[in-house]
């Protein structure tokens, strides 16, 4: 039986970005299907960061960020947009992606464009042209973003995020009954999921029976 994972991230939260690869390489791996859950770290209208501006966010990613992408063999920047982004945007991008079967890969582009190709996820052309390359109608998406279409469905998804499912940091993964917030080794990752895997197979198996009519 498929194992369902959900991922809480934001694109703009490089921890994020980076437990995505351990992740993926699961995937290949083990009958899991992951669904990439919105948080938004600082919803508009909070004030935007640049991190380039503030030490201490320096030096949380030359101590940390930069250290972890390297043993993890994972490619990244620290984007040069001044403010960094809101992703509310790109979000709601994802929405329509989920409806037209692309949203996992519309997701990965939008990381990969922010932390690879530094380009700006808040502005509506250029996750345009990120939908157009996973394969989404461009025209049909850029409508959908201007005029907000999934607004409501983006803000539900939110509220989920933040009263249901309790989630305070991410990158937080919720894999069957276990909860592992924070970055994650993939072979903490496979280890949760053969946890998991083993407790669905058993529920498969148990109560199955033969009757006195002869049916099983």
């Amino acid at each position: 039986m498929t194992l369902k994972i959900k991922a809480y991230s934001d694109f703009i939260c490089p921890f994020c970005f980076l437990g995505k690869g351990p992740l993926d390489e699961i995937i290949k791996e083990k009958d899991v299907e992951v669904e990439w859950m919105p948080f938004e770290l600082r919803p508009s209208p909070a004030p935007k960061i640049d991190p380039w501006k503030e030490a201490d966010k320096l030096g949380s990613w030359d101590s940390f960020i930069l250290p972890a992408s390297k043993q993890l063999g994972v490619e990244m920047l620290l984007p040069r947009l001044s403010p960094h982004p809101y992703t509310h945007l790109a979000f709601e991008g994802c929405q329509f992606a989920k409806d037209h079967g692309k949203g996992n890969e519309f997701h990965h582009r939008v990381f990969t464009a922010f932390f690879q190709e530094e380009q700006d996820i808040e502005d509506v052309e250029v996750l345009t042209i990120l939908a157009g390359e996973v394969g989404l109608p461009k025209e049909d998406f850029r409508d959908a973003l201007v005029k907000r279409k999934y607004r409501e469905v983006h803000q539900e998804a939110l509220r989920h995020a933040y009263e249901d499912a309790r989630i305070t940091a991410v990158p937080t993964f919720i894999i069957g009954d276990e909860v592992i917030q924070g970055l994650a080794s993939k072979e903490r990752l496979a280890q949760v999921i053969d946890k998991e895997l083993d407790k669905k197979h058993l529920l498969s198996i148990d109560g199955l029976q033969c009757d006195l009519n002869g049916d099983c």
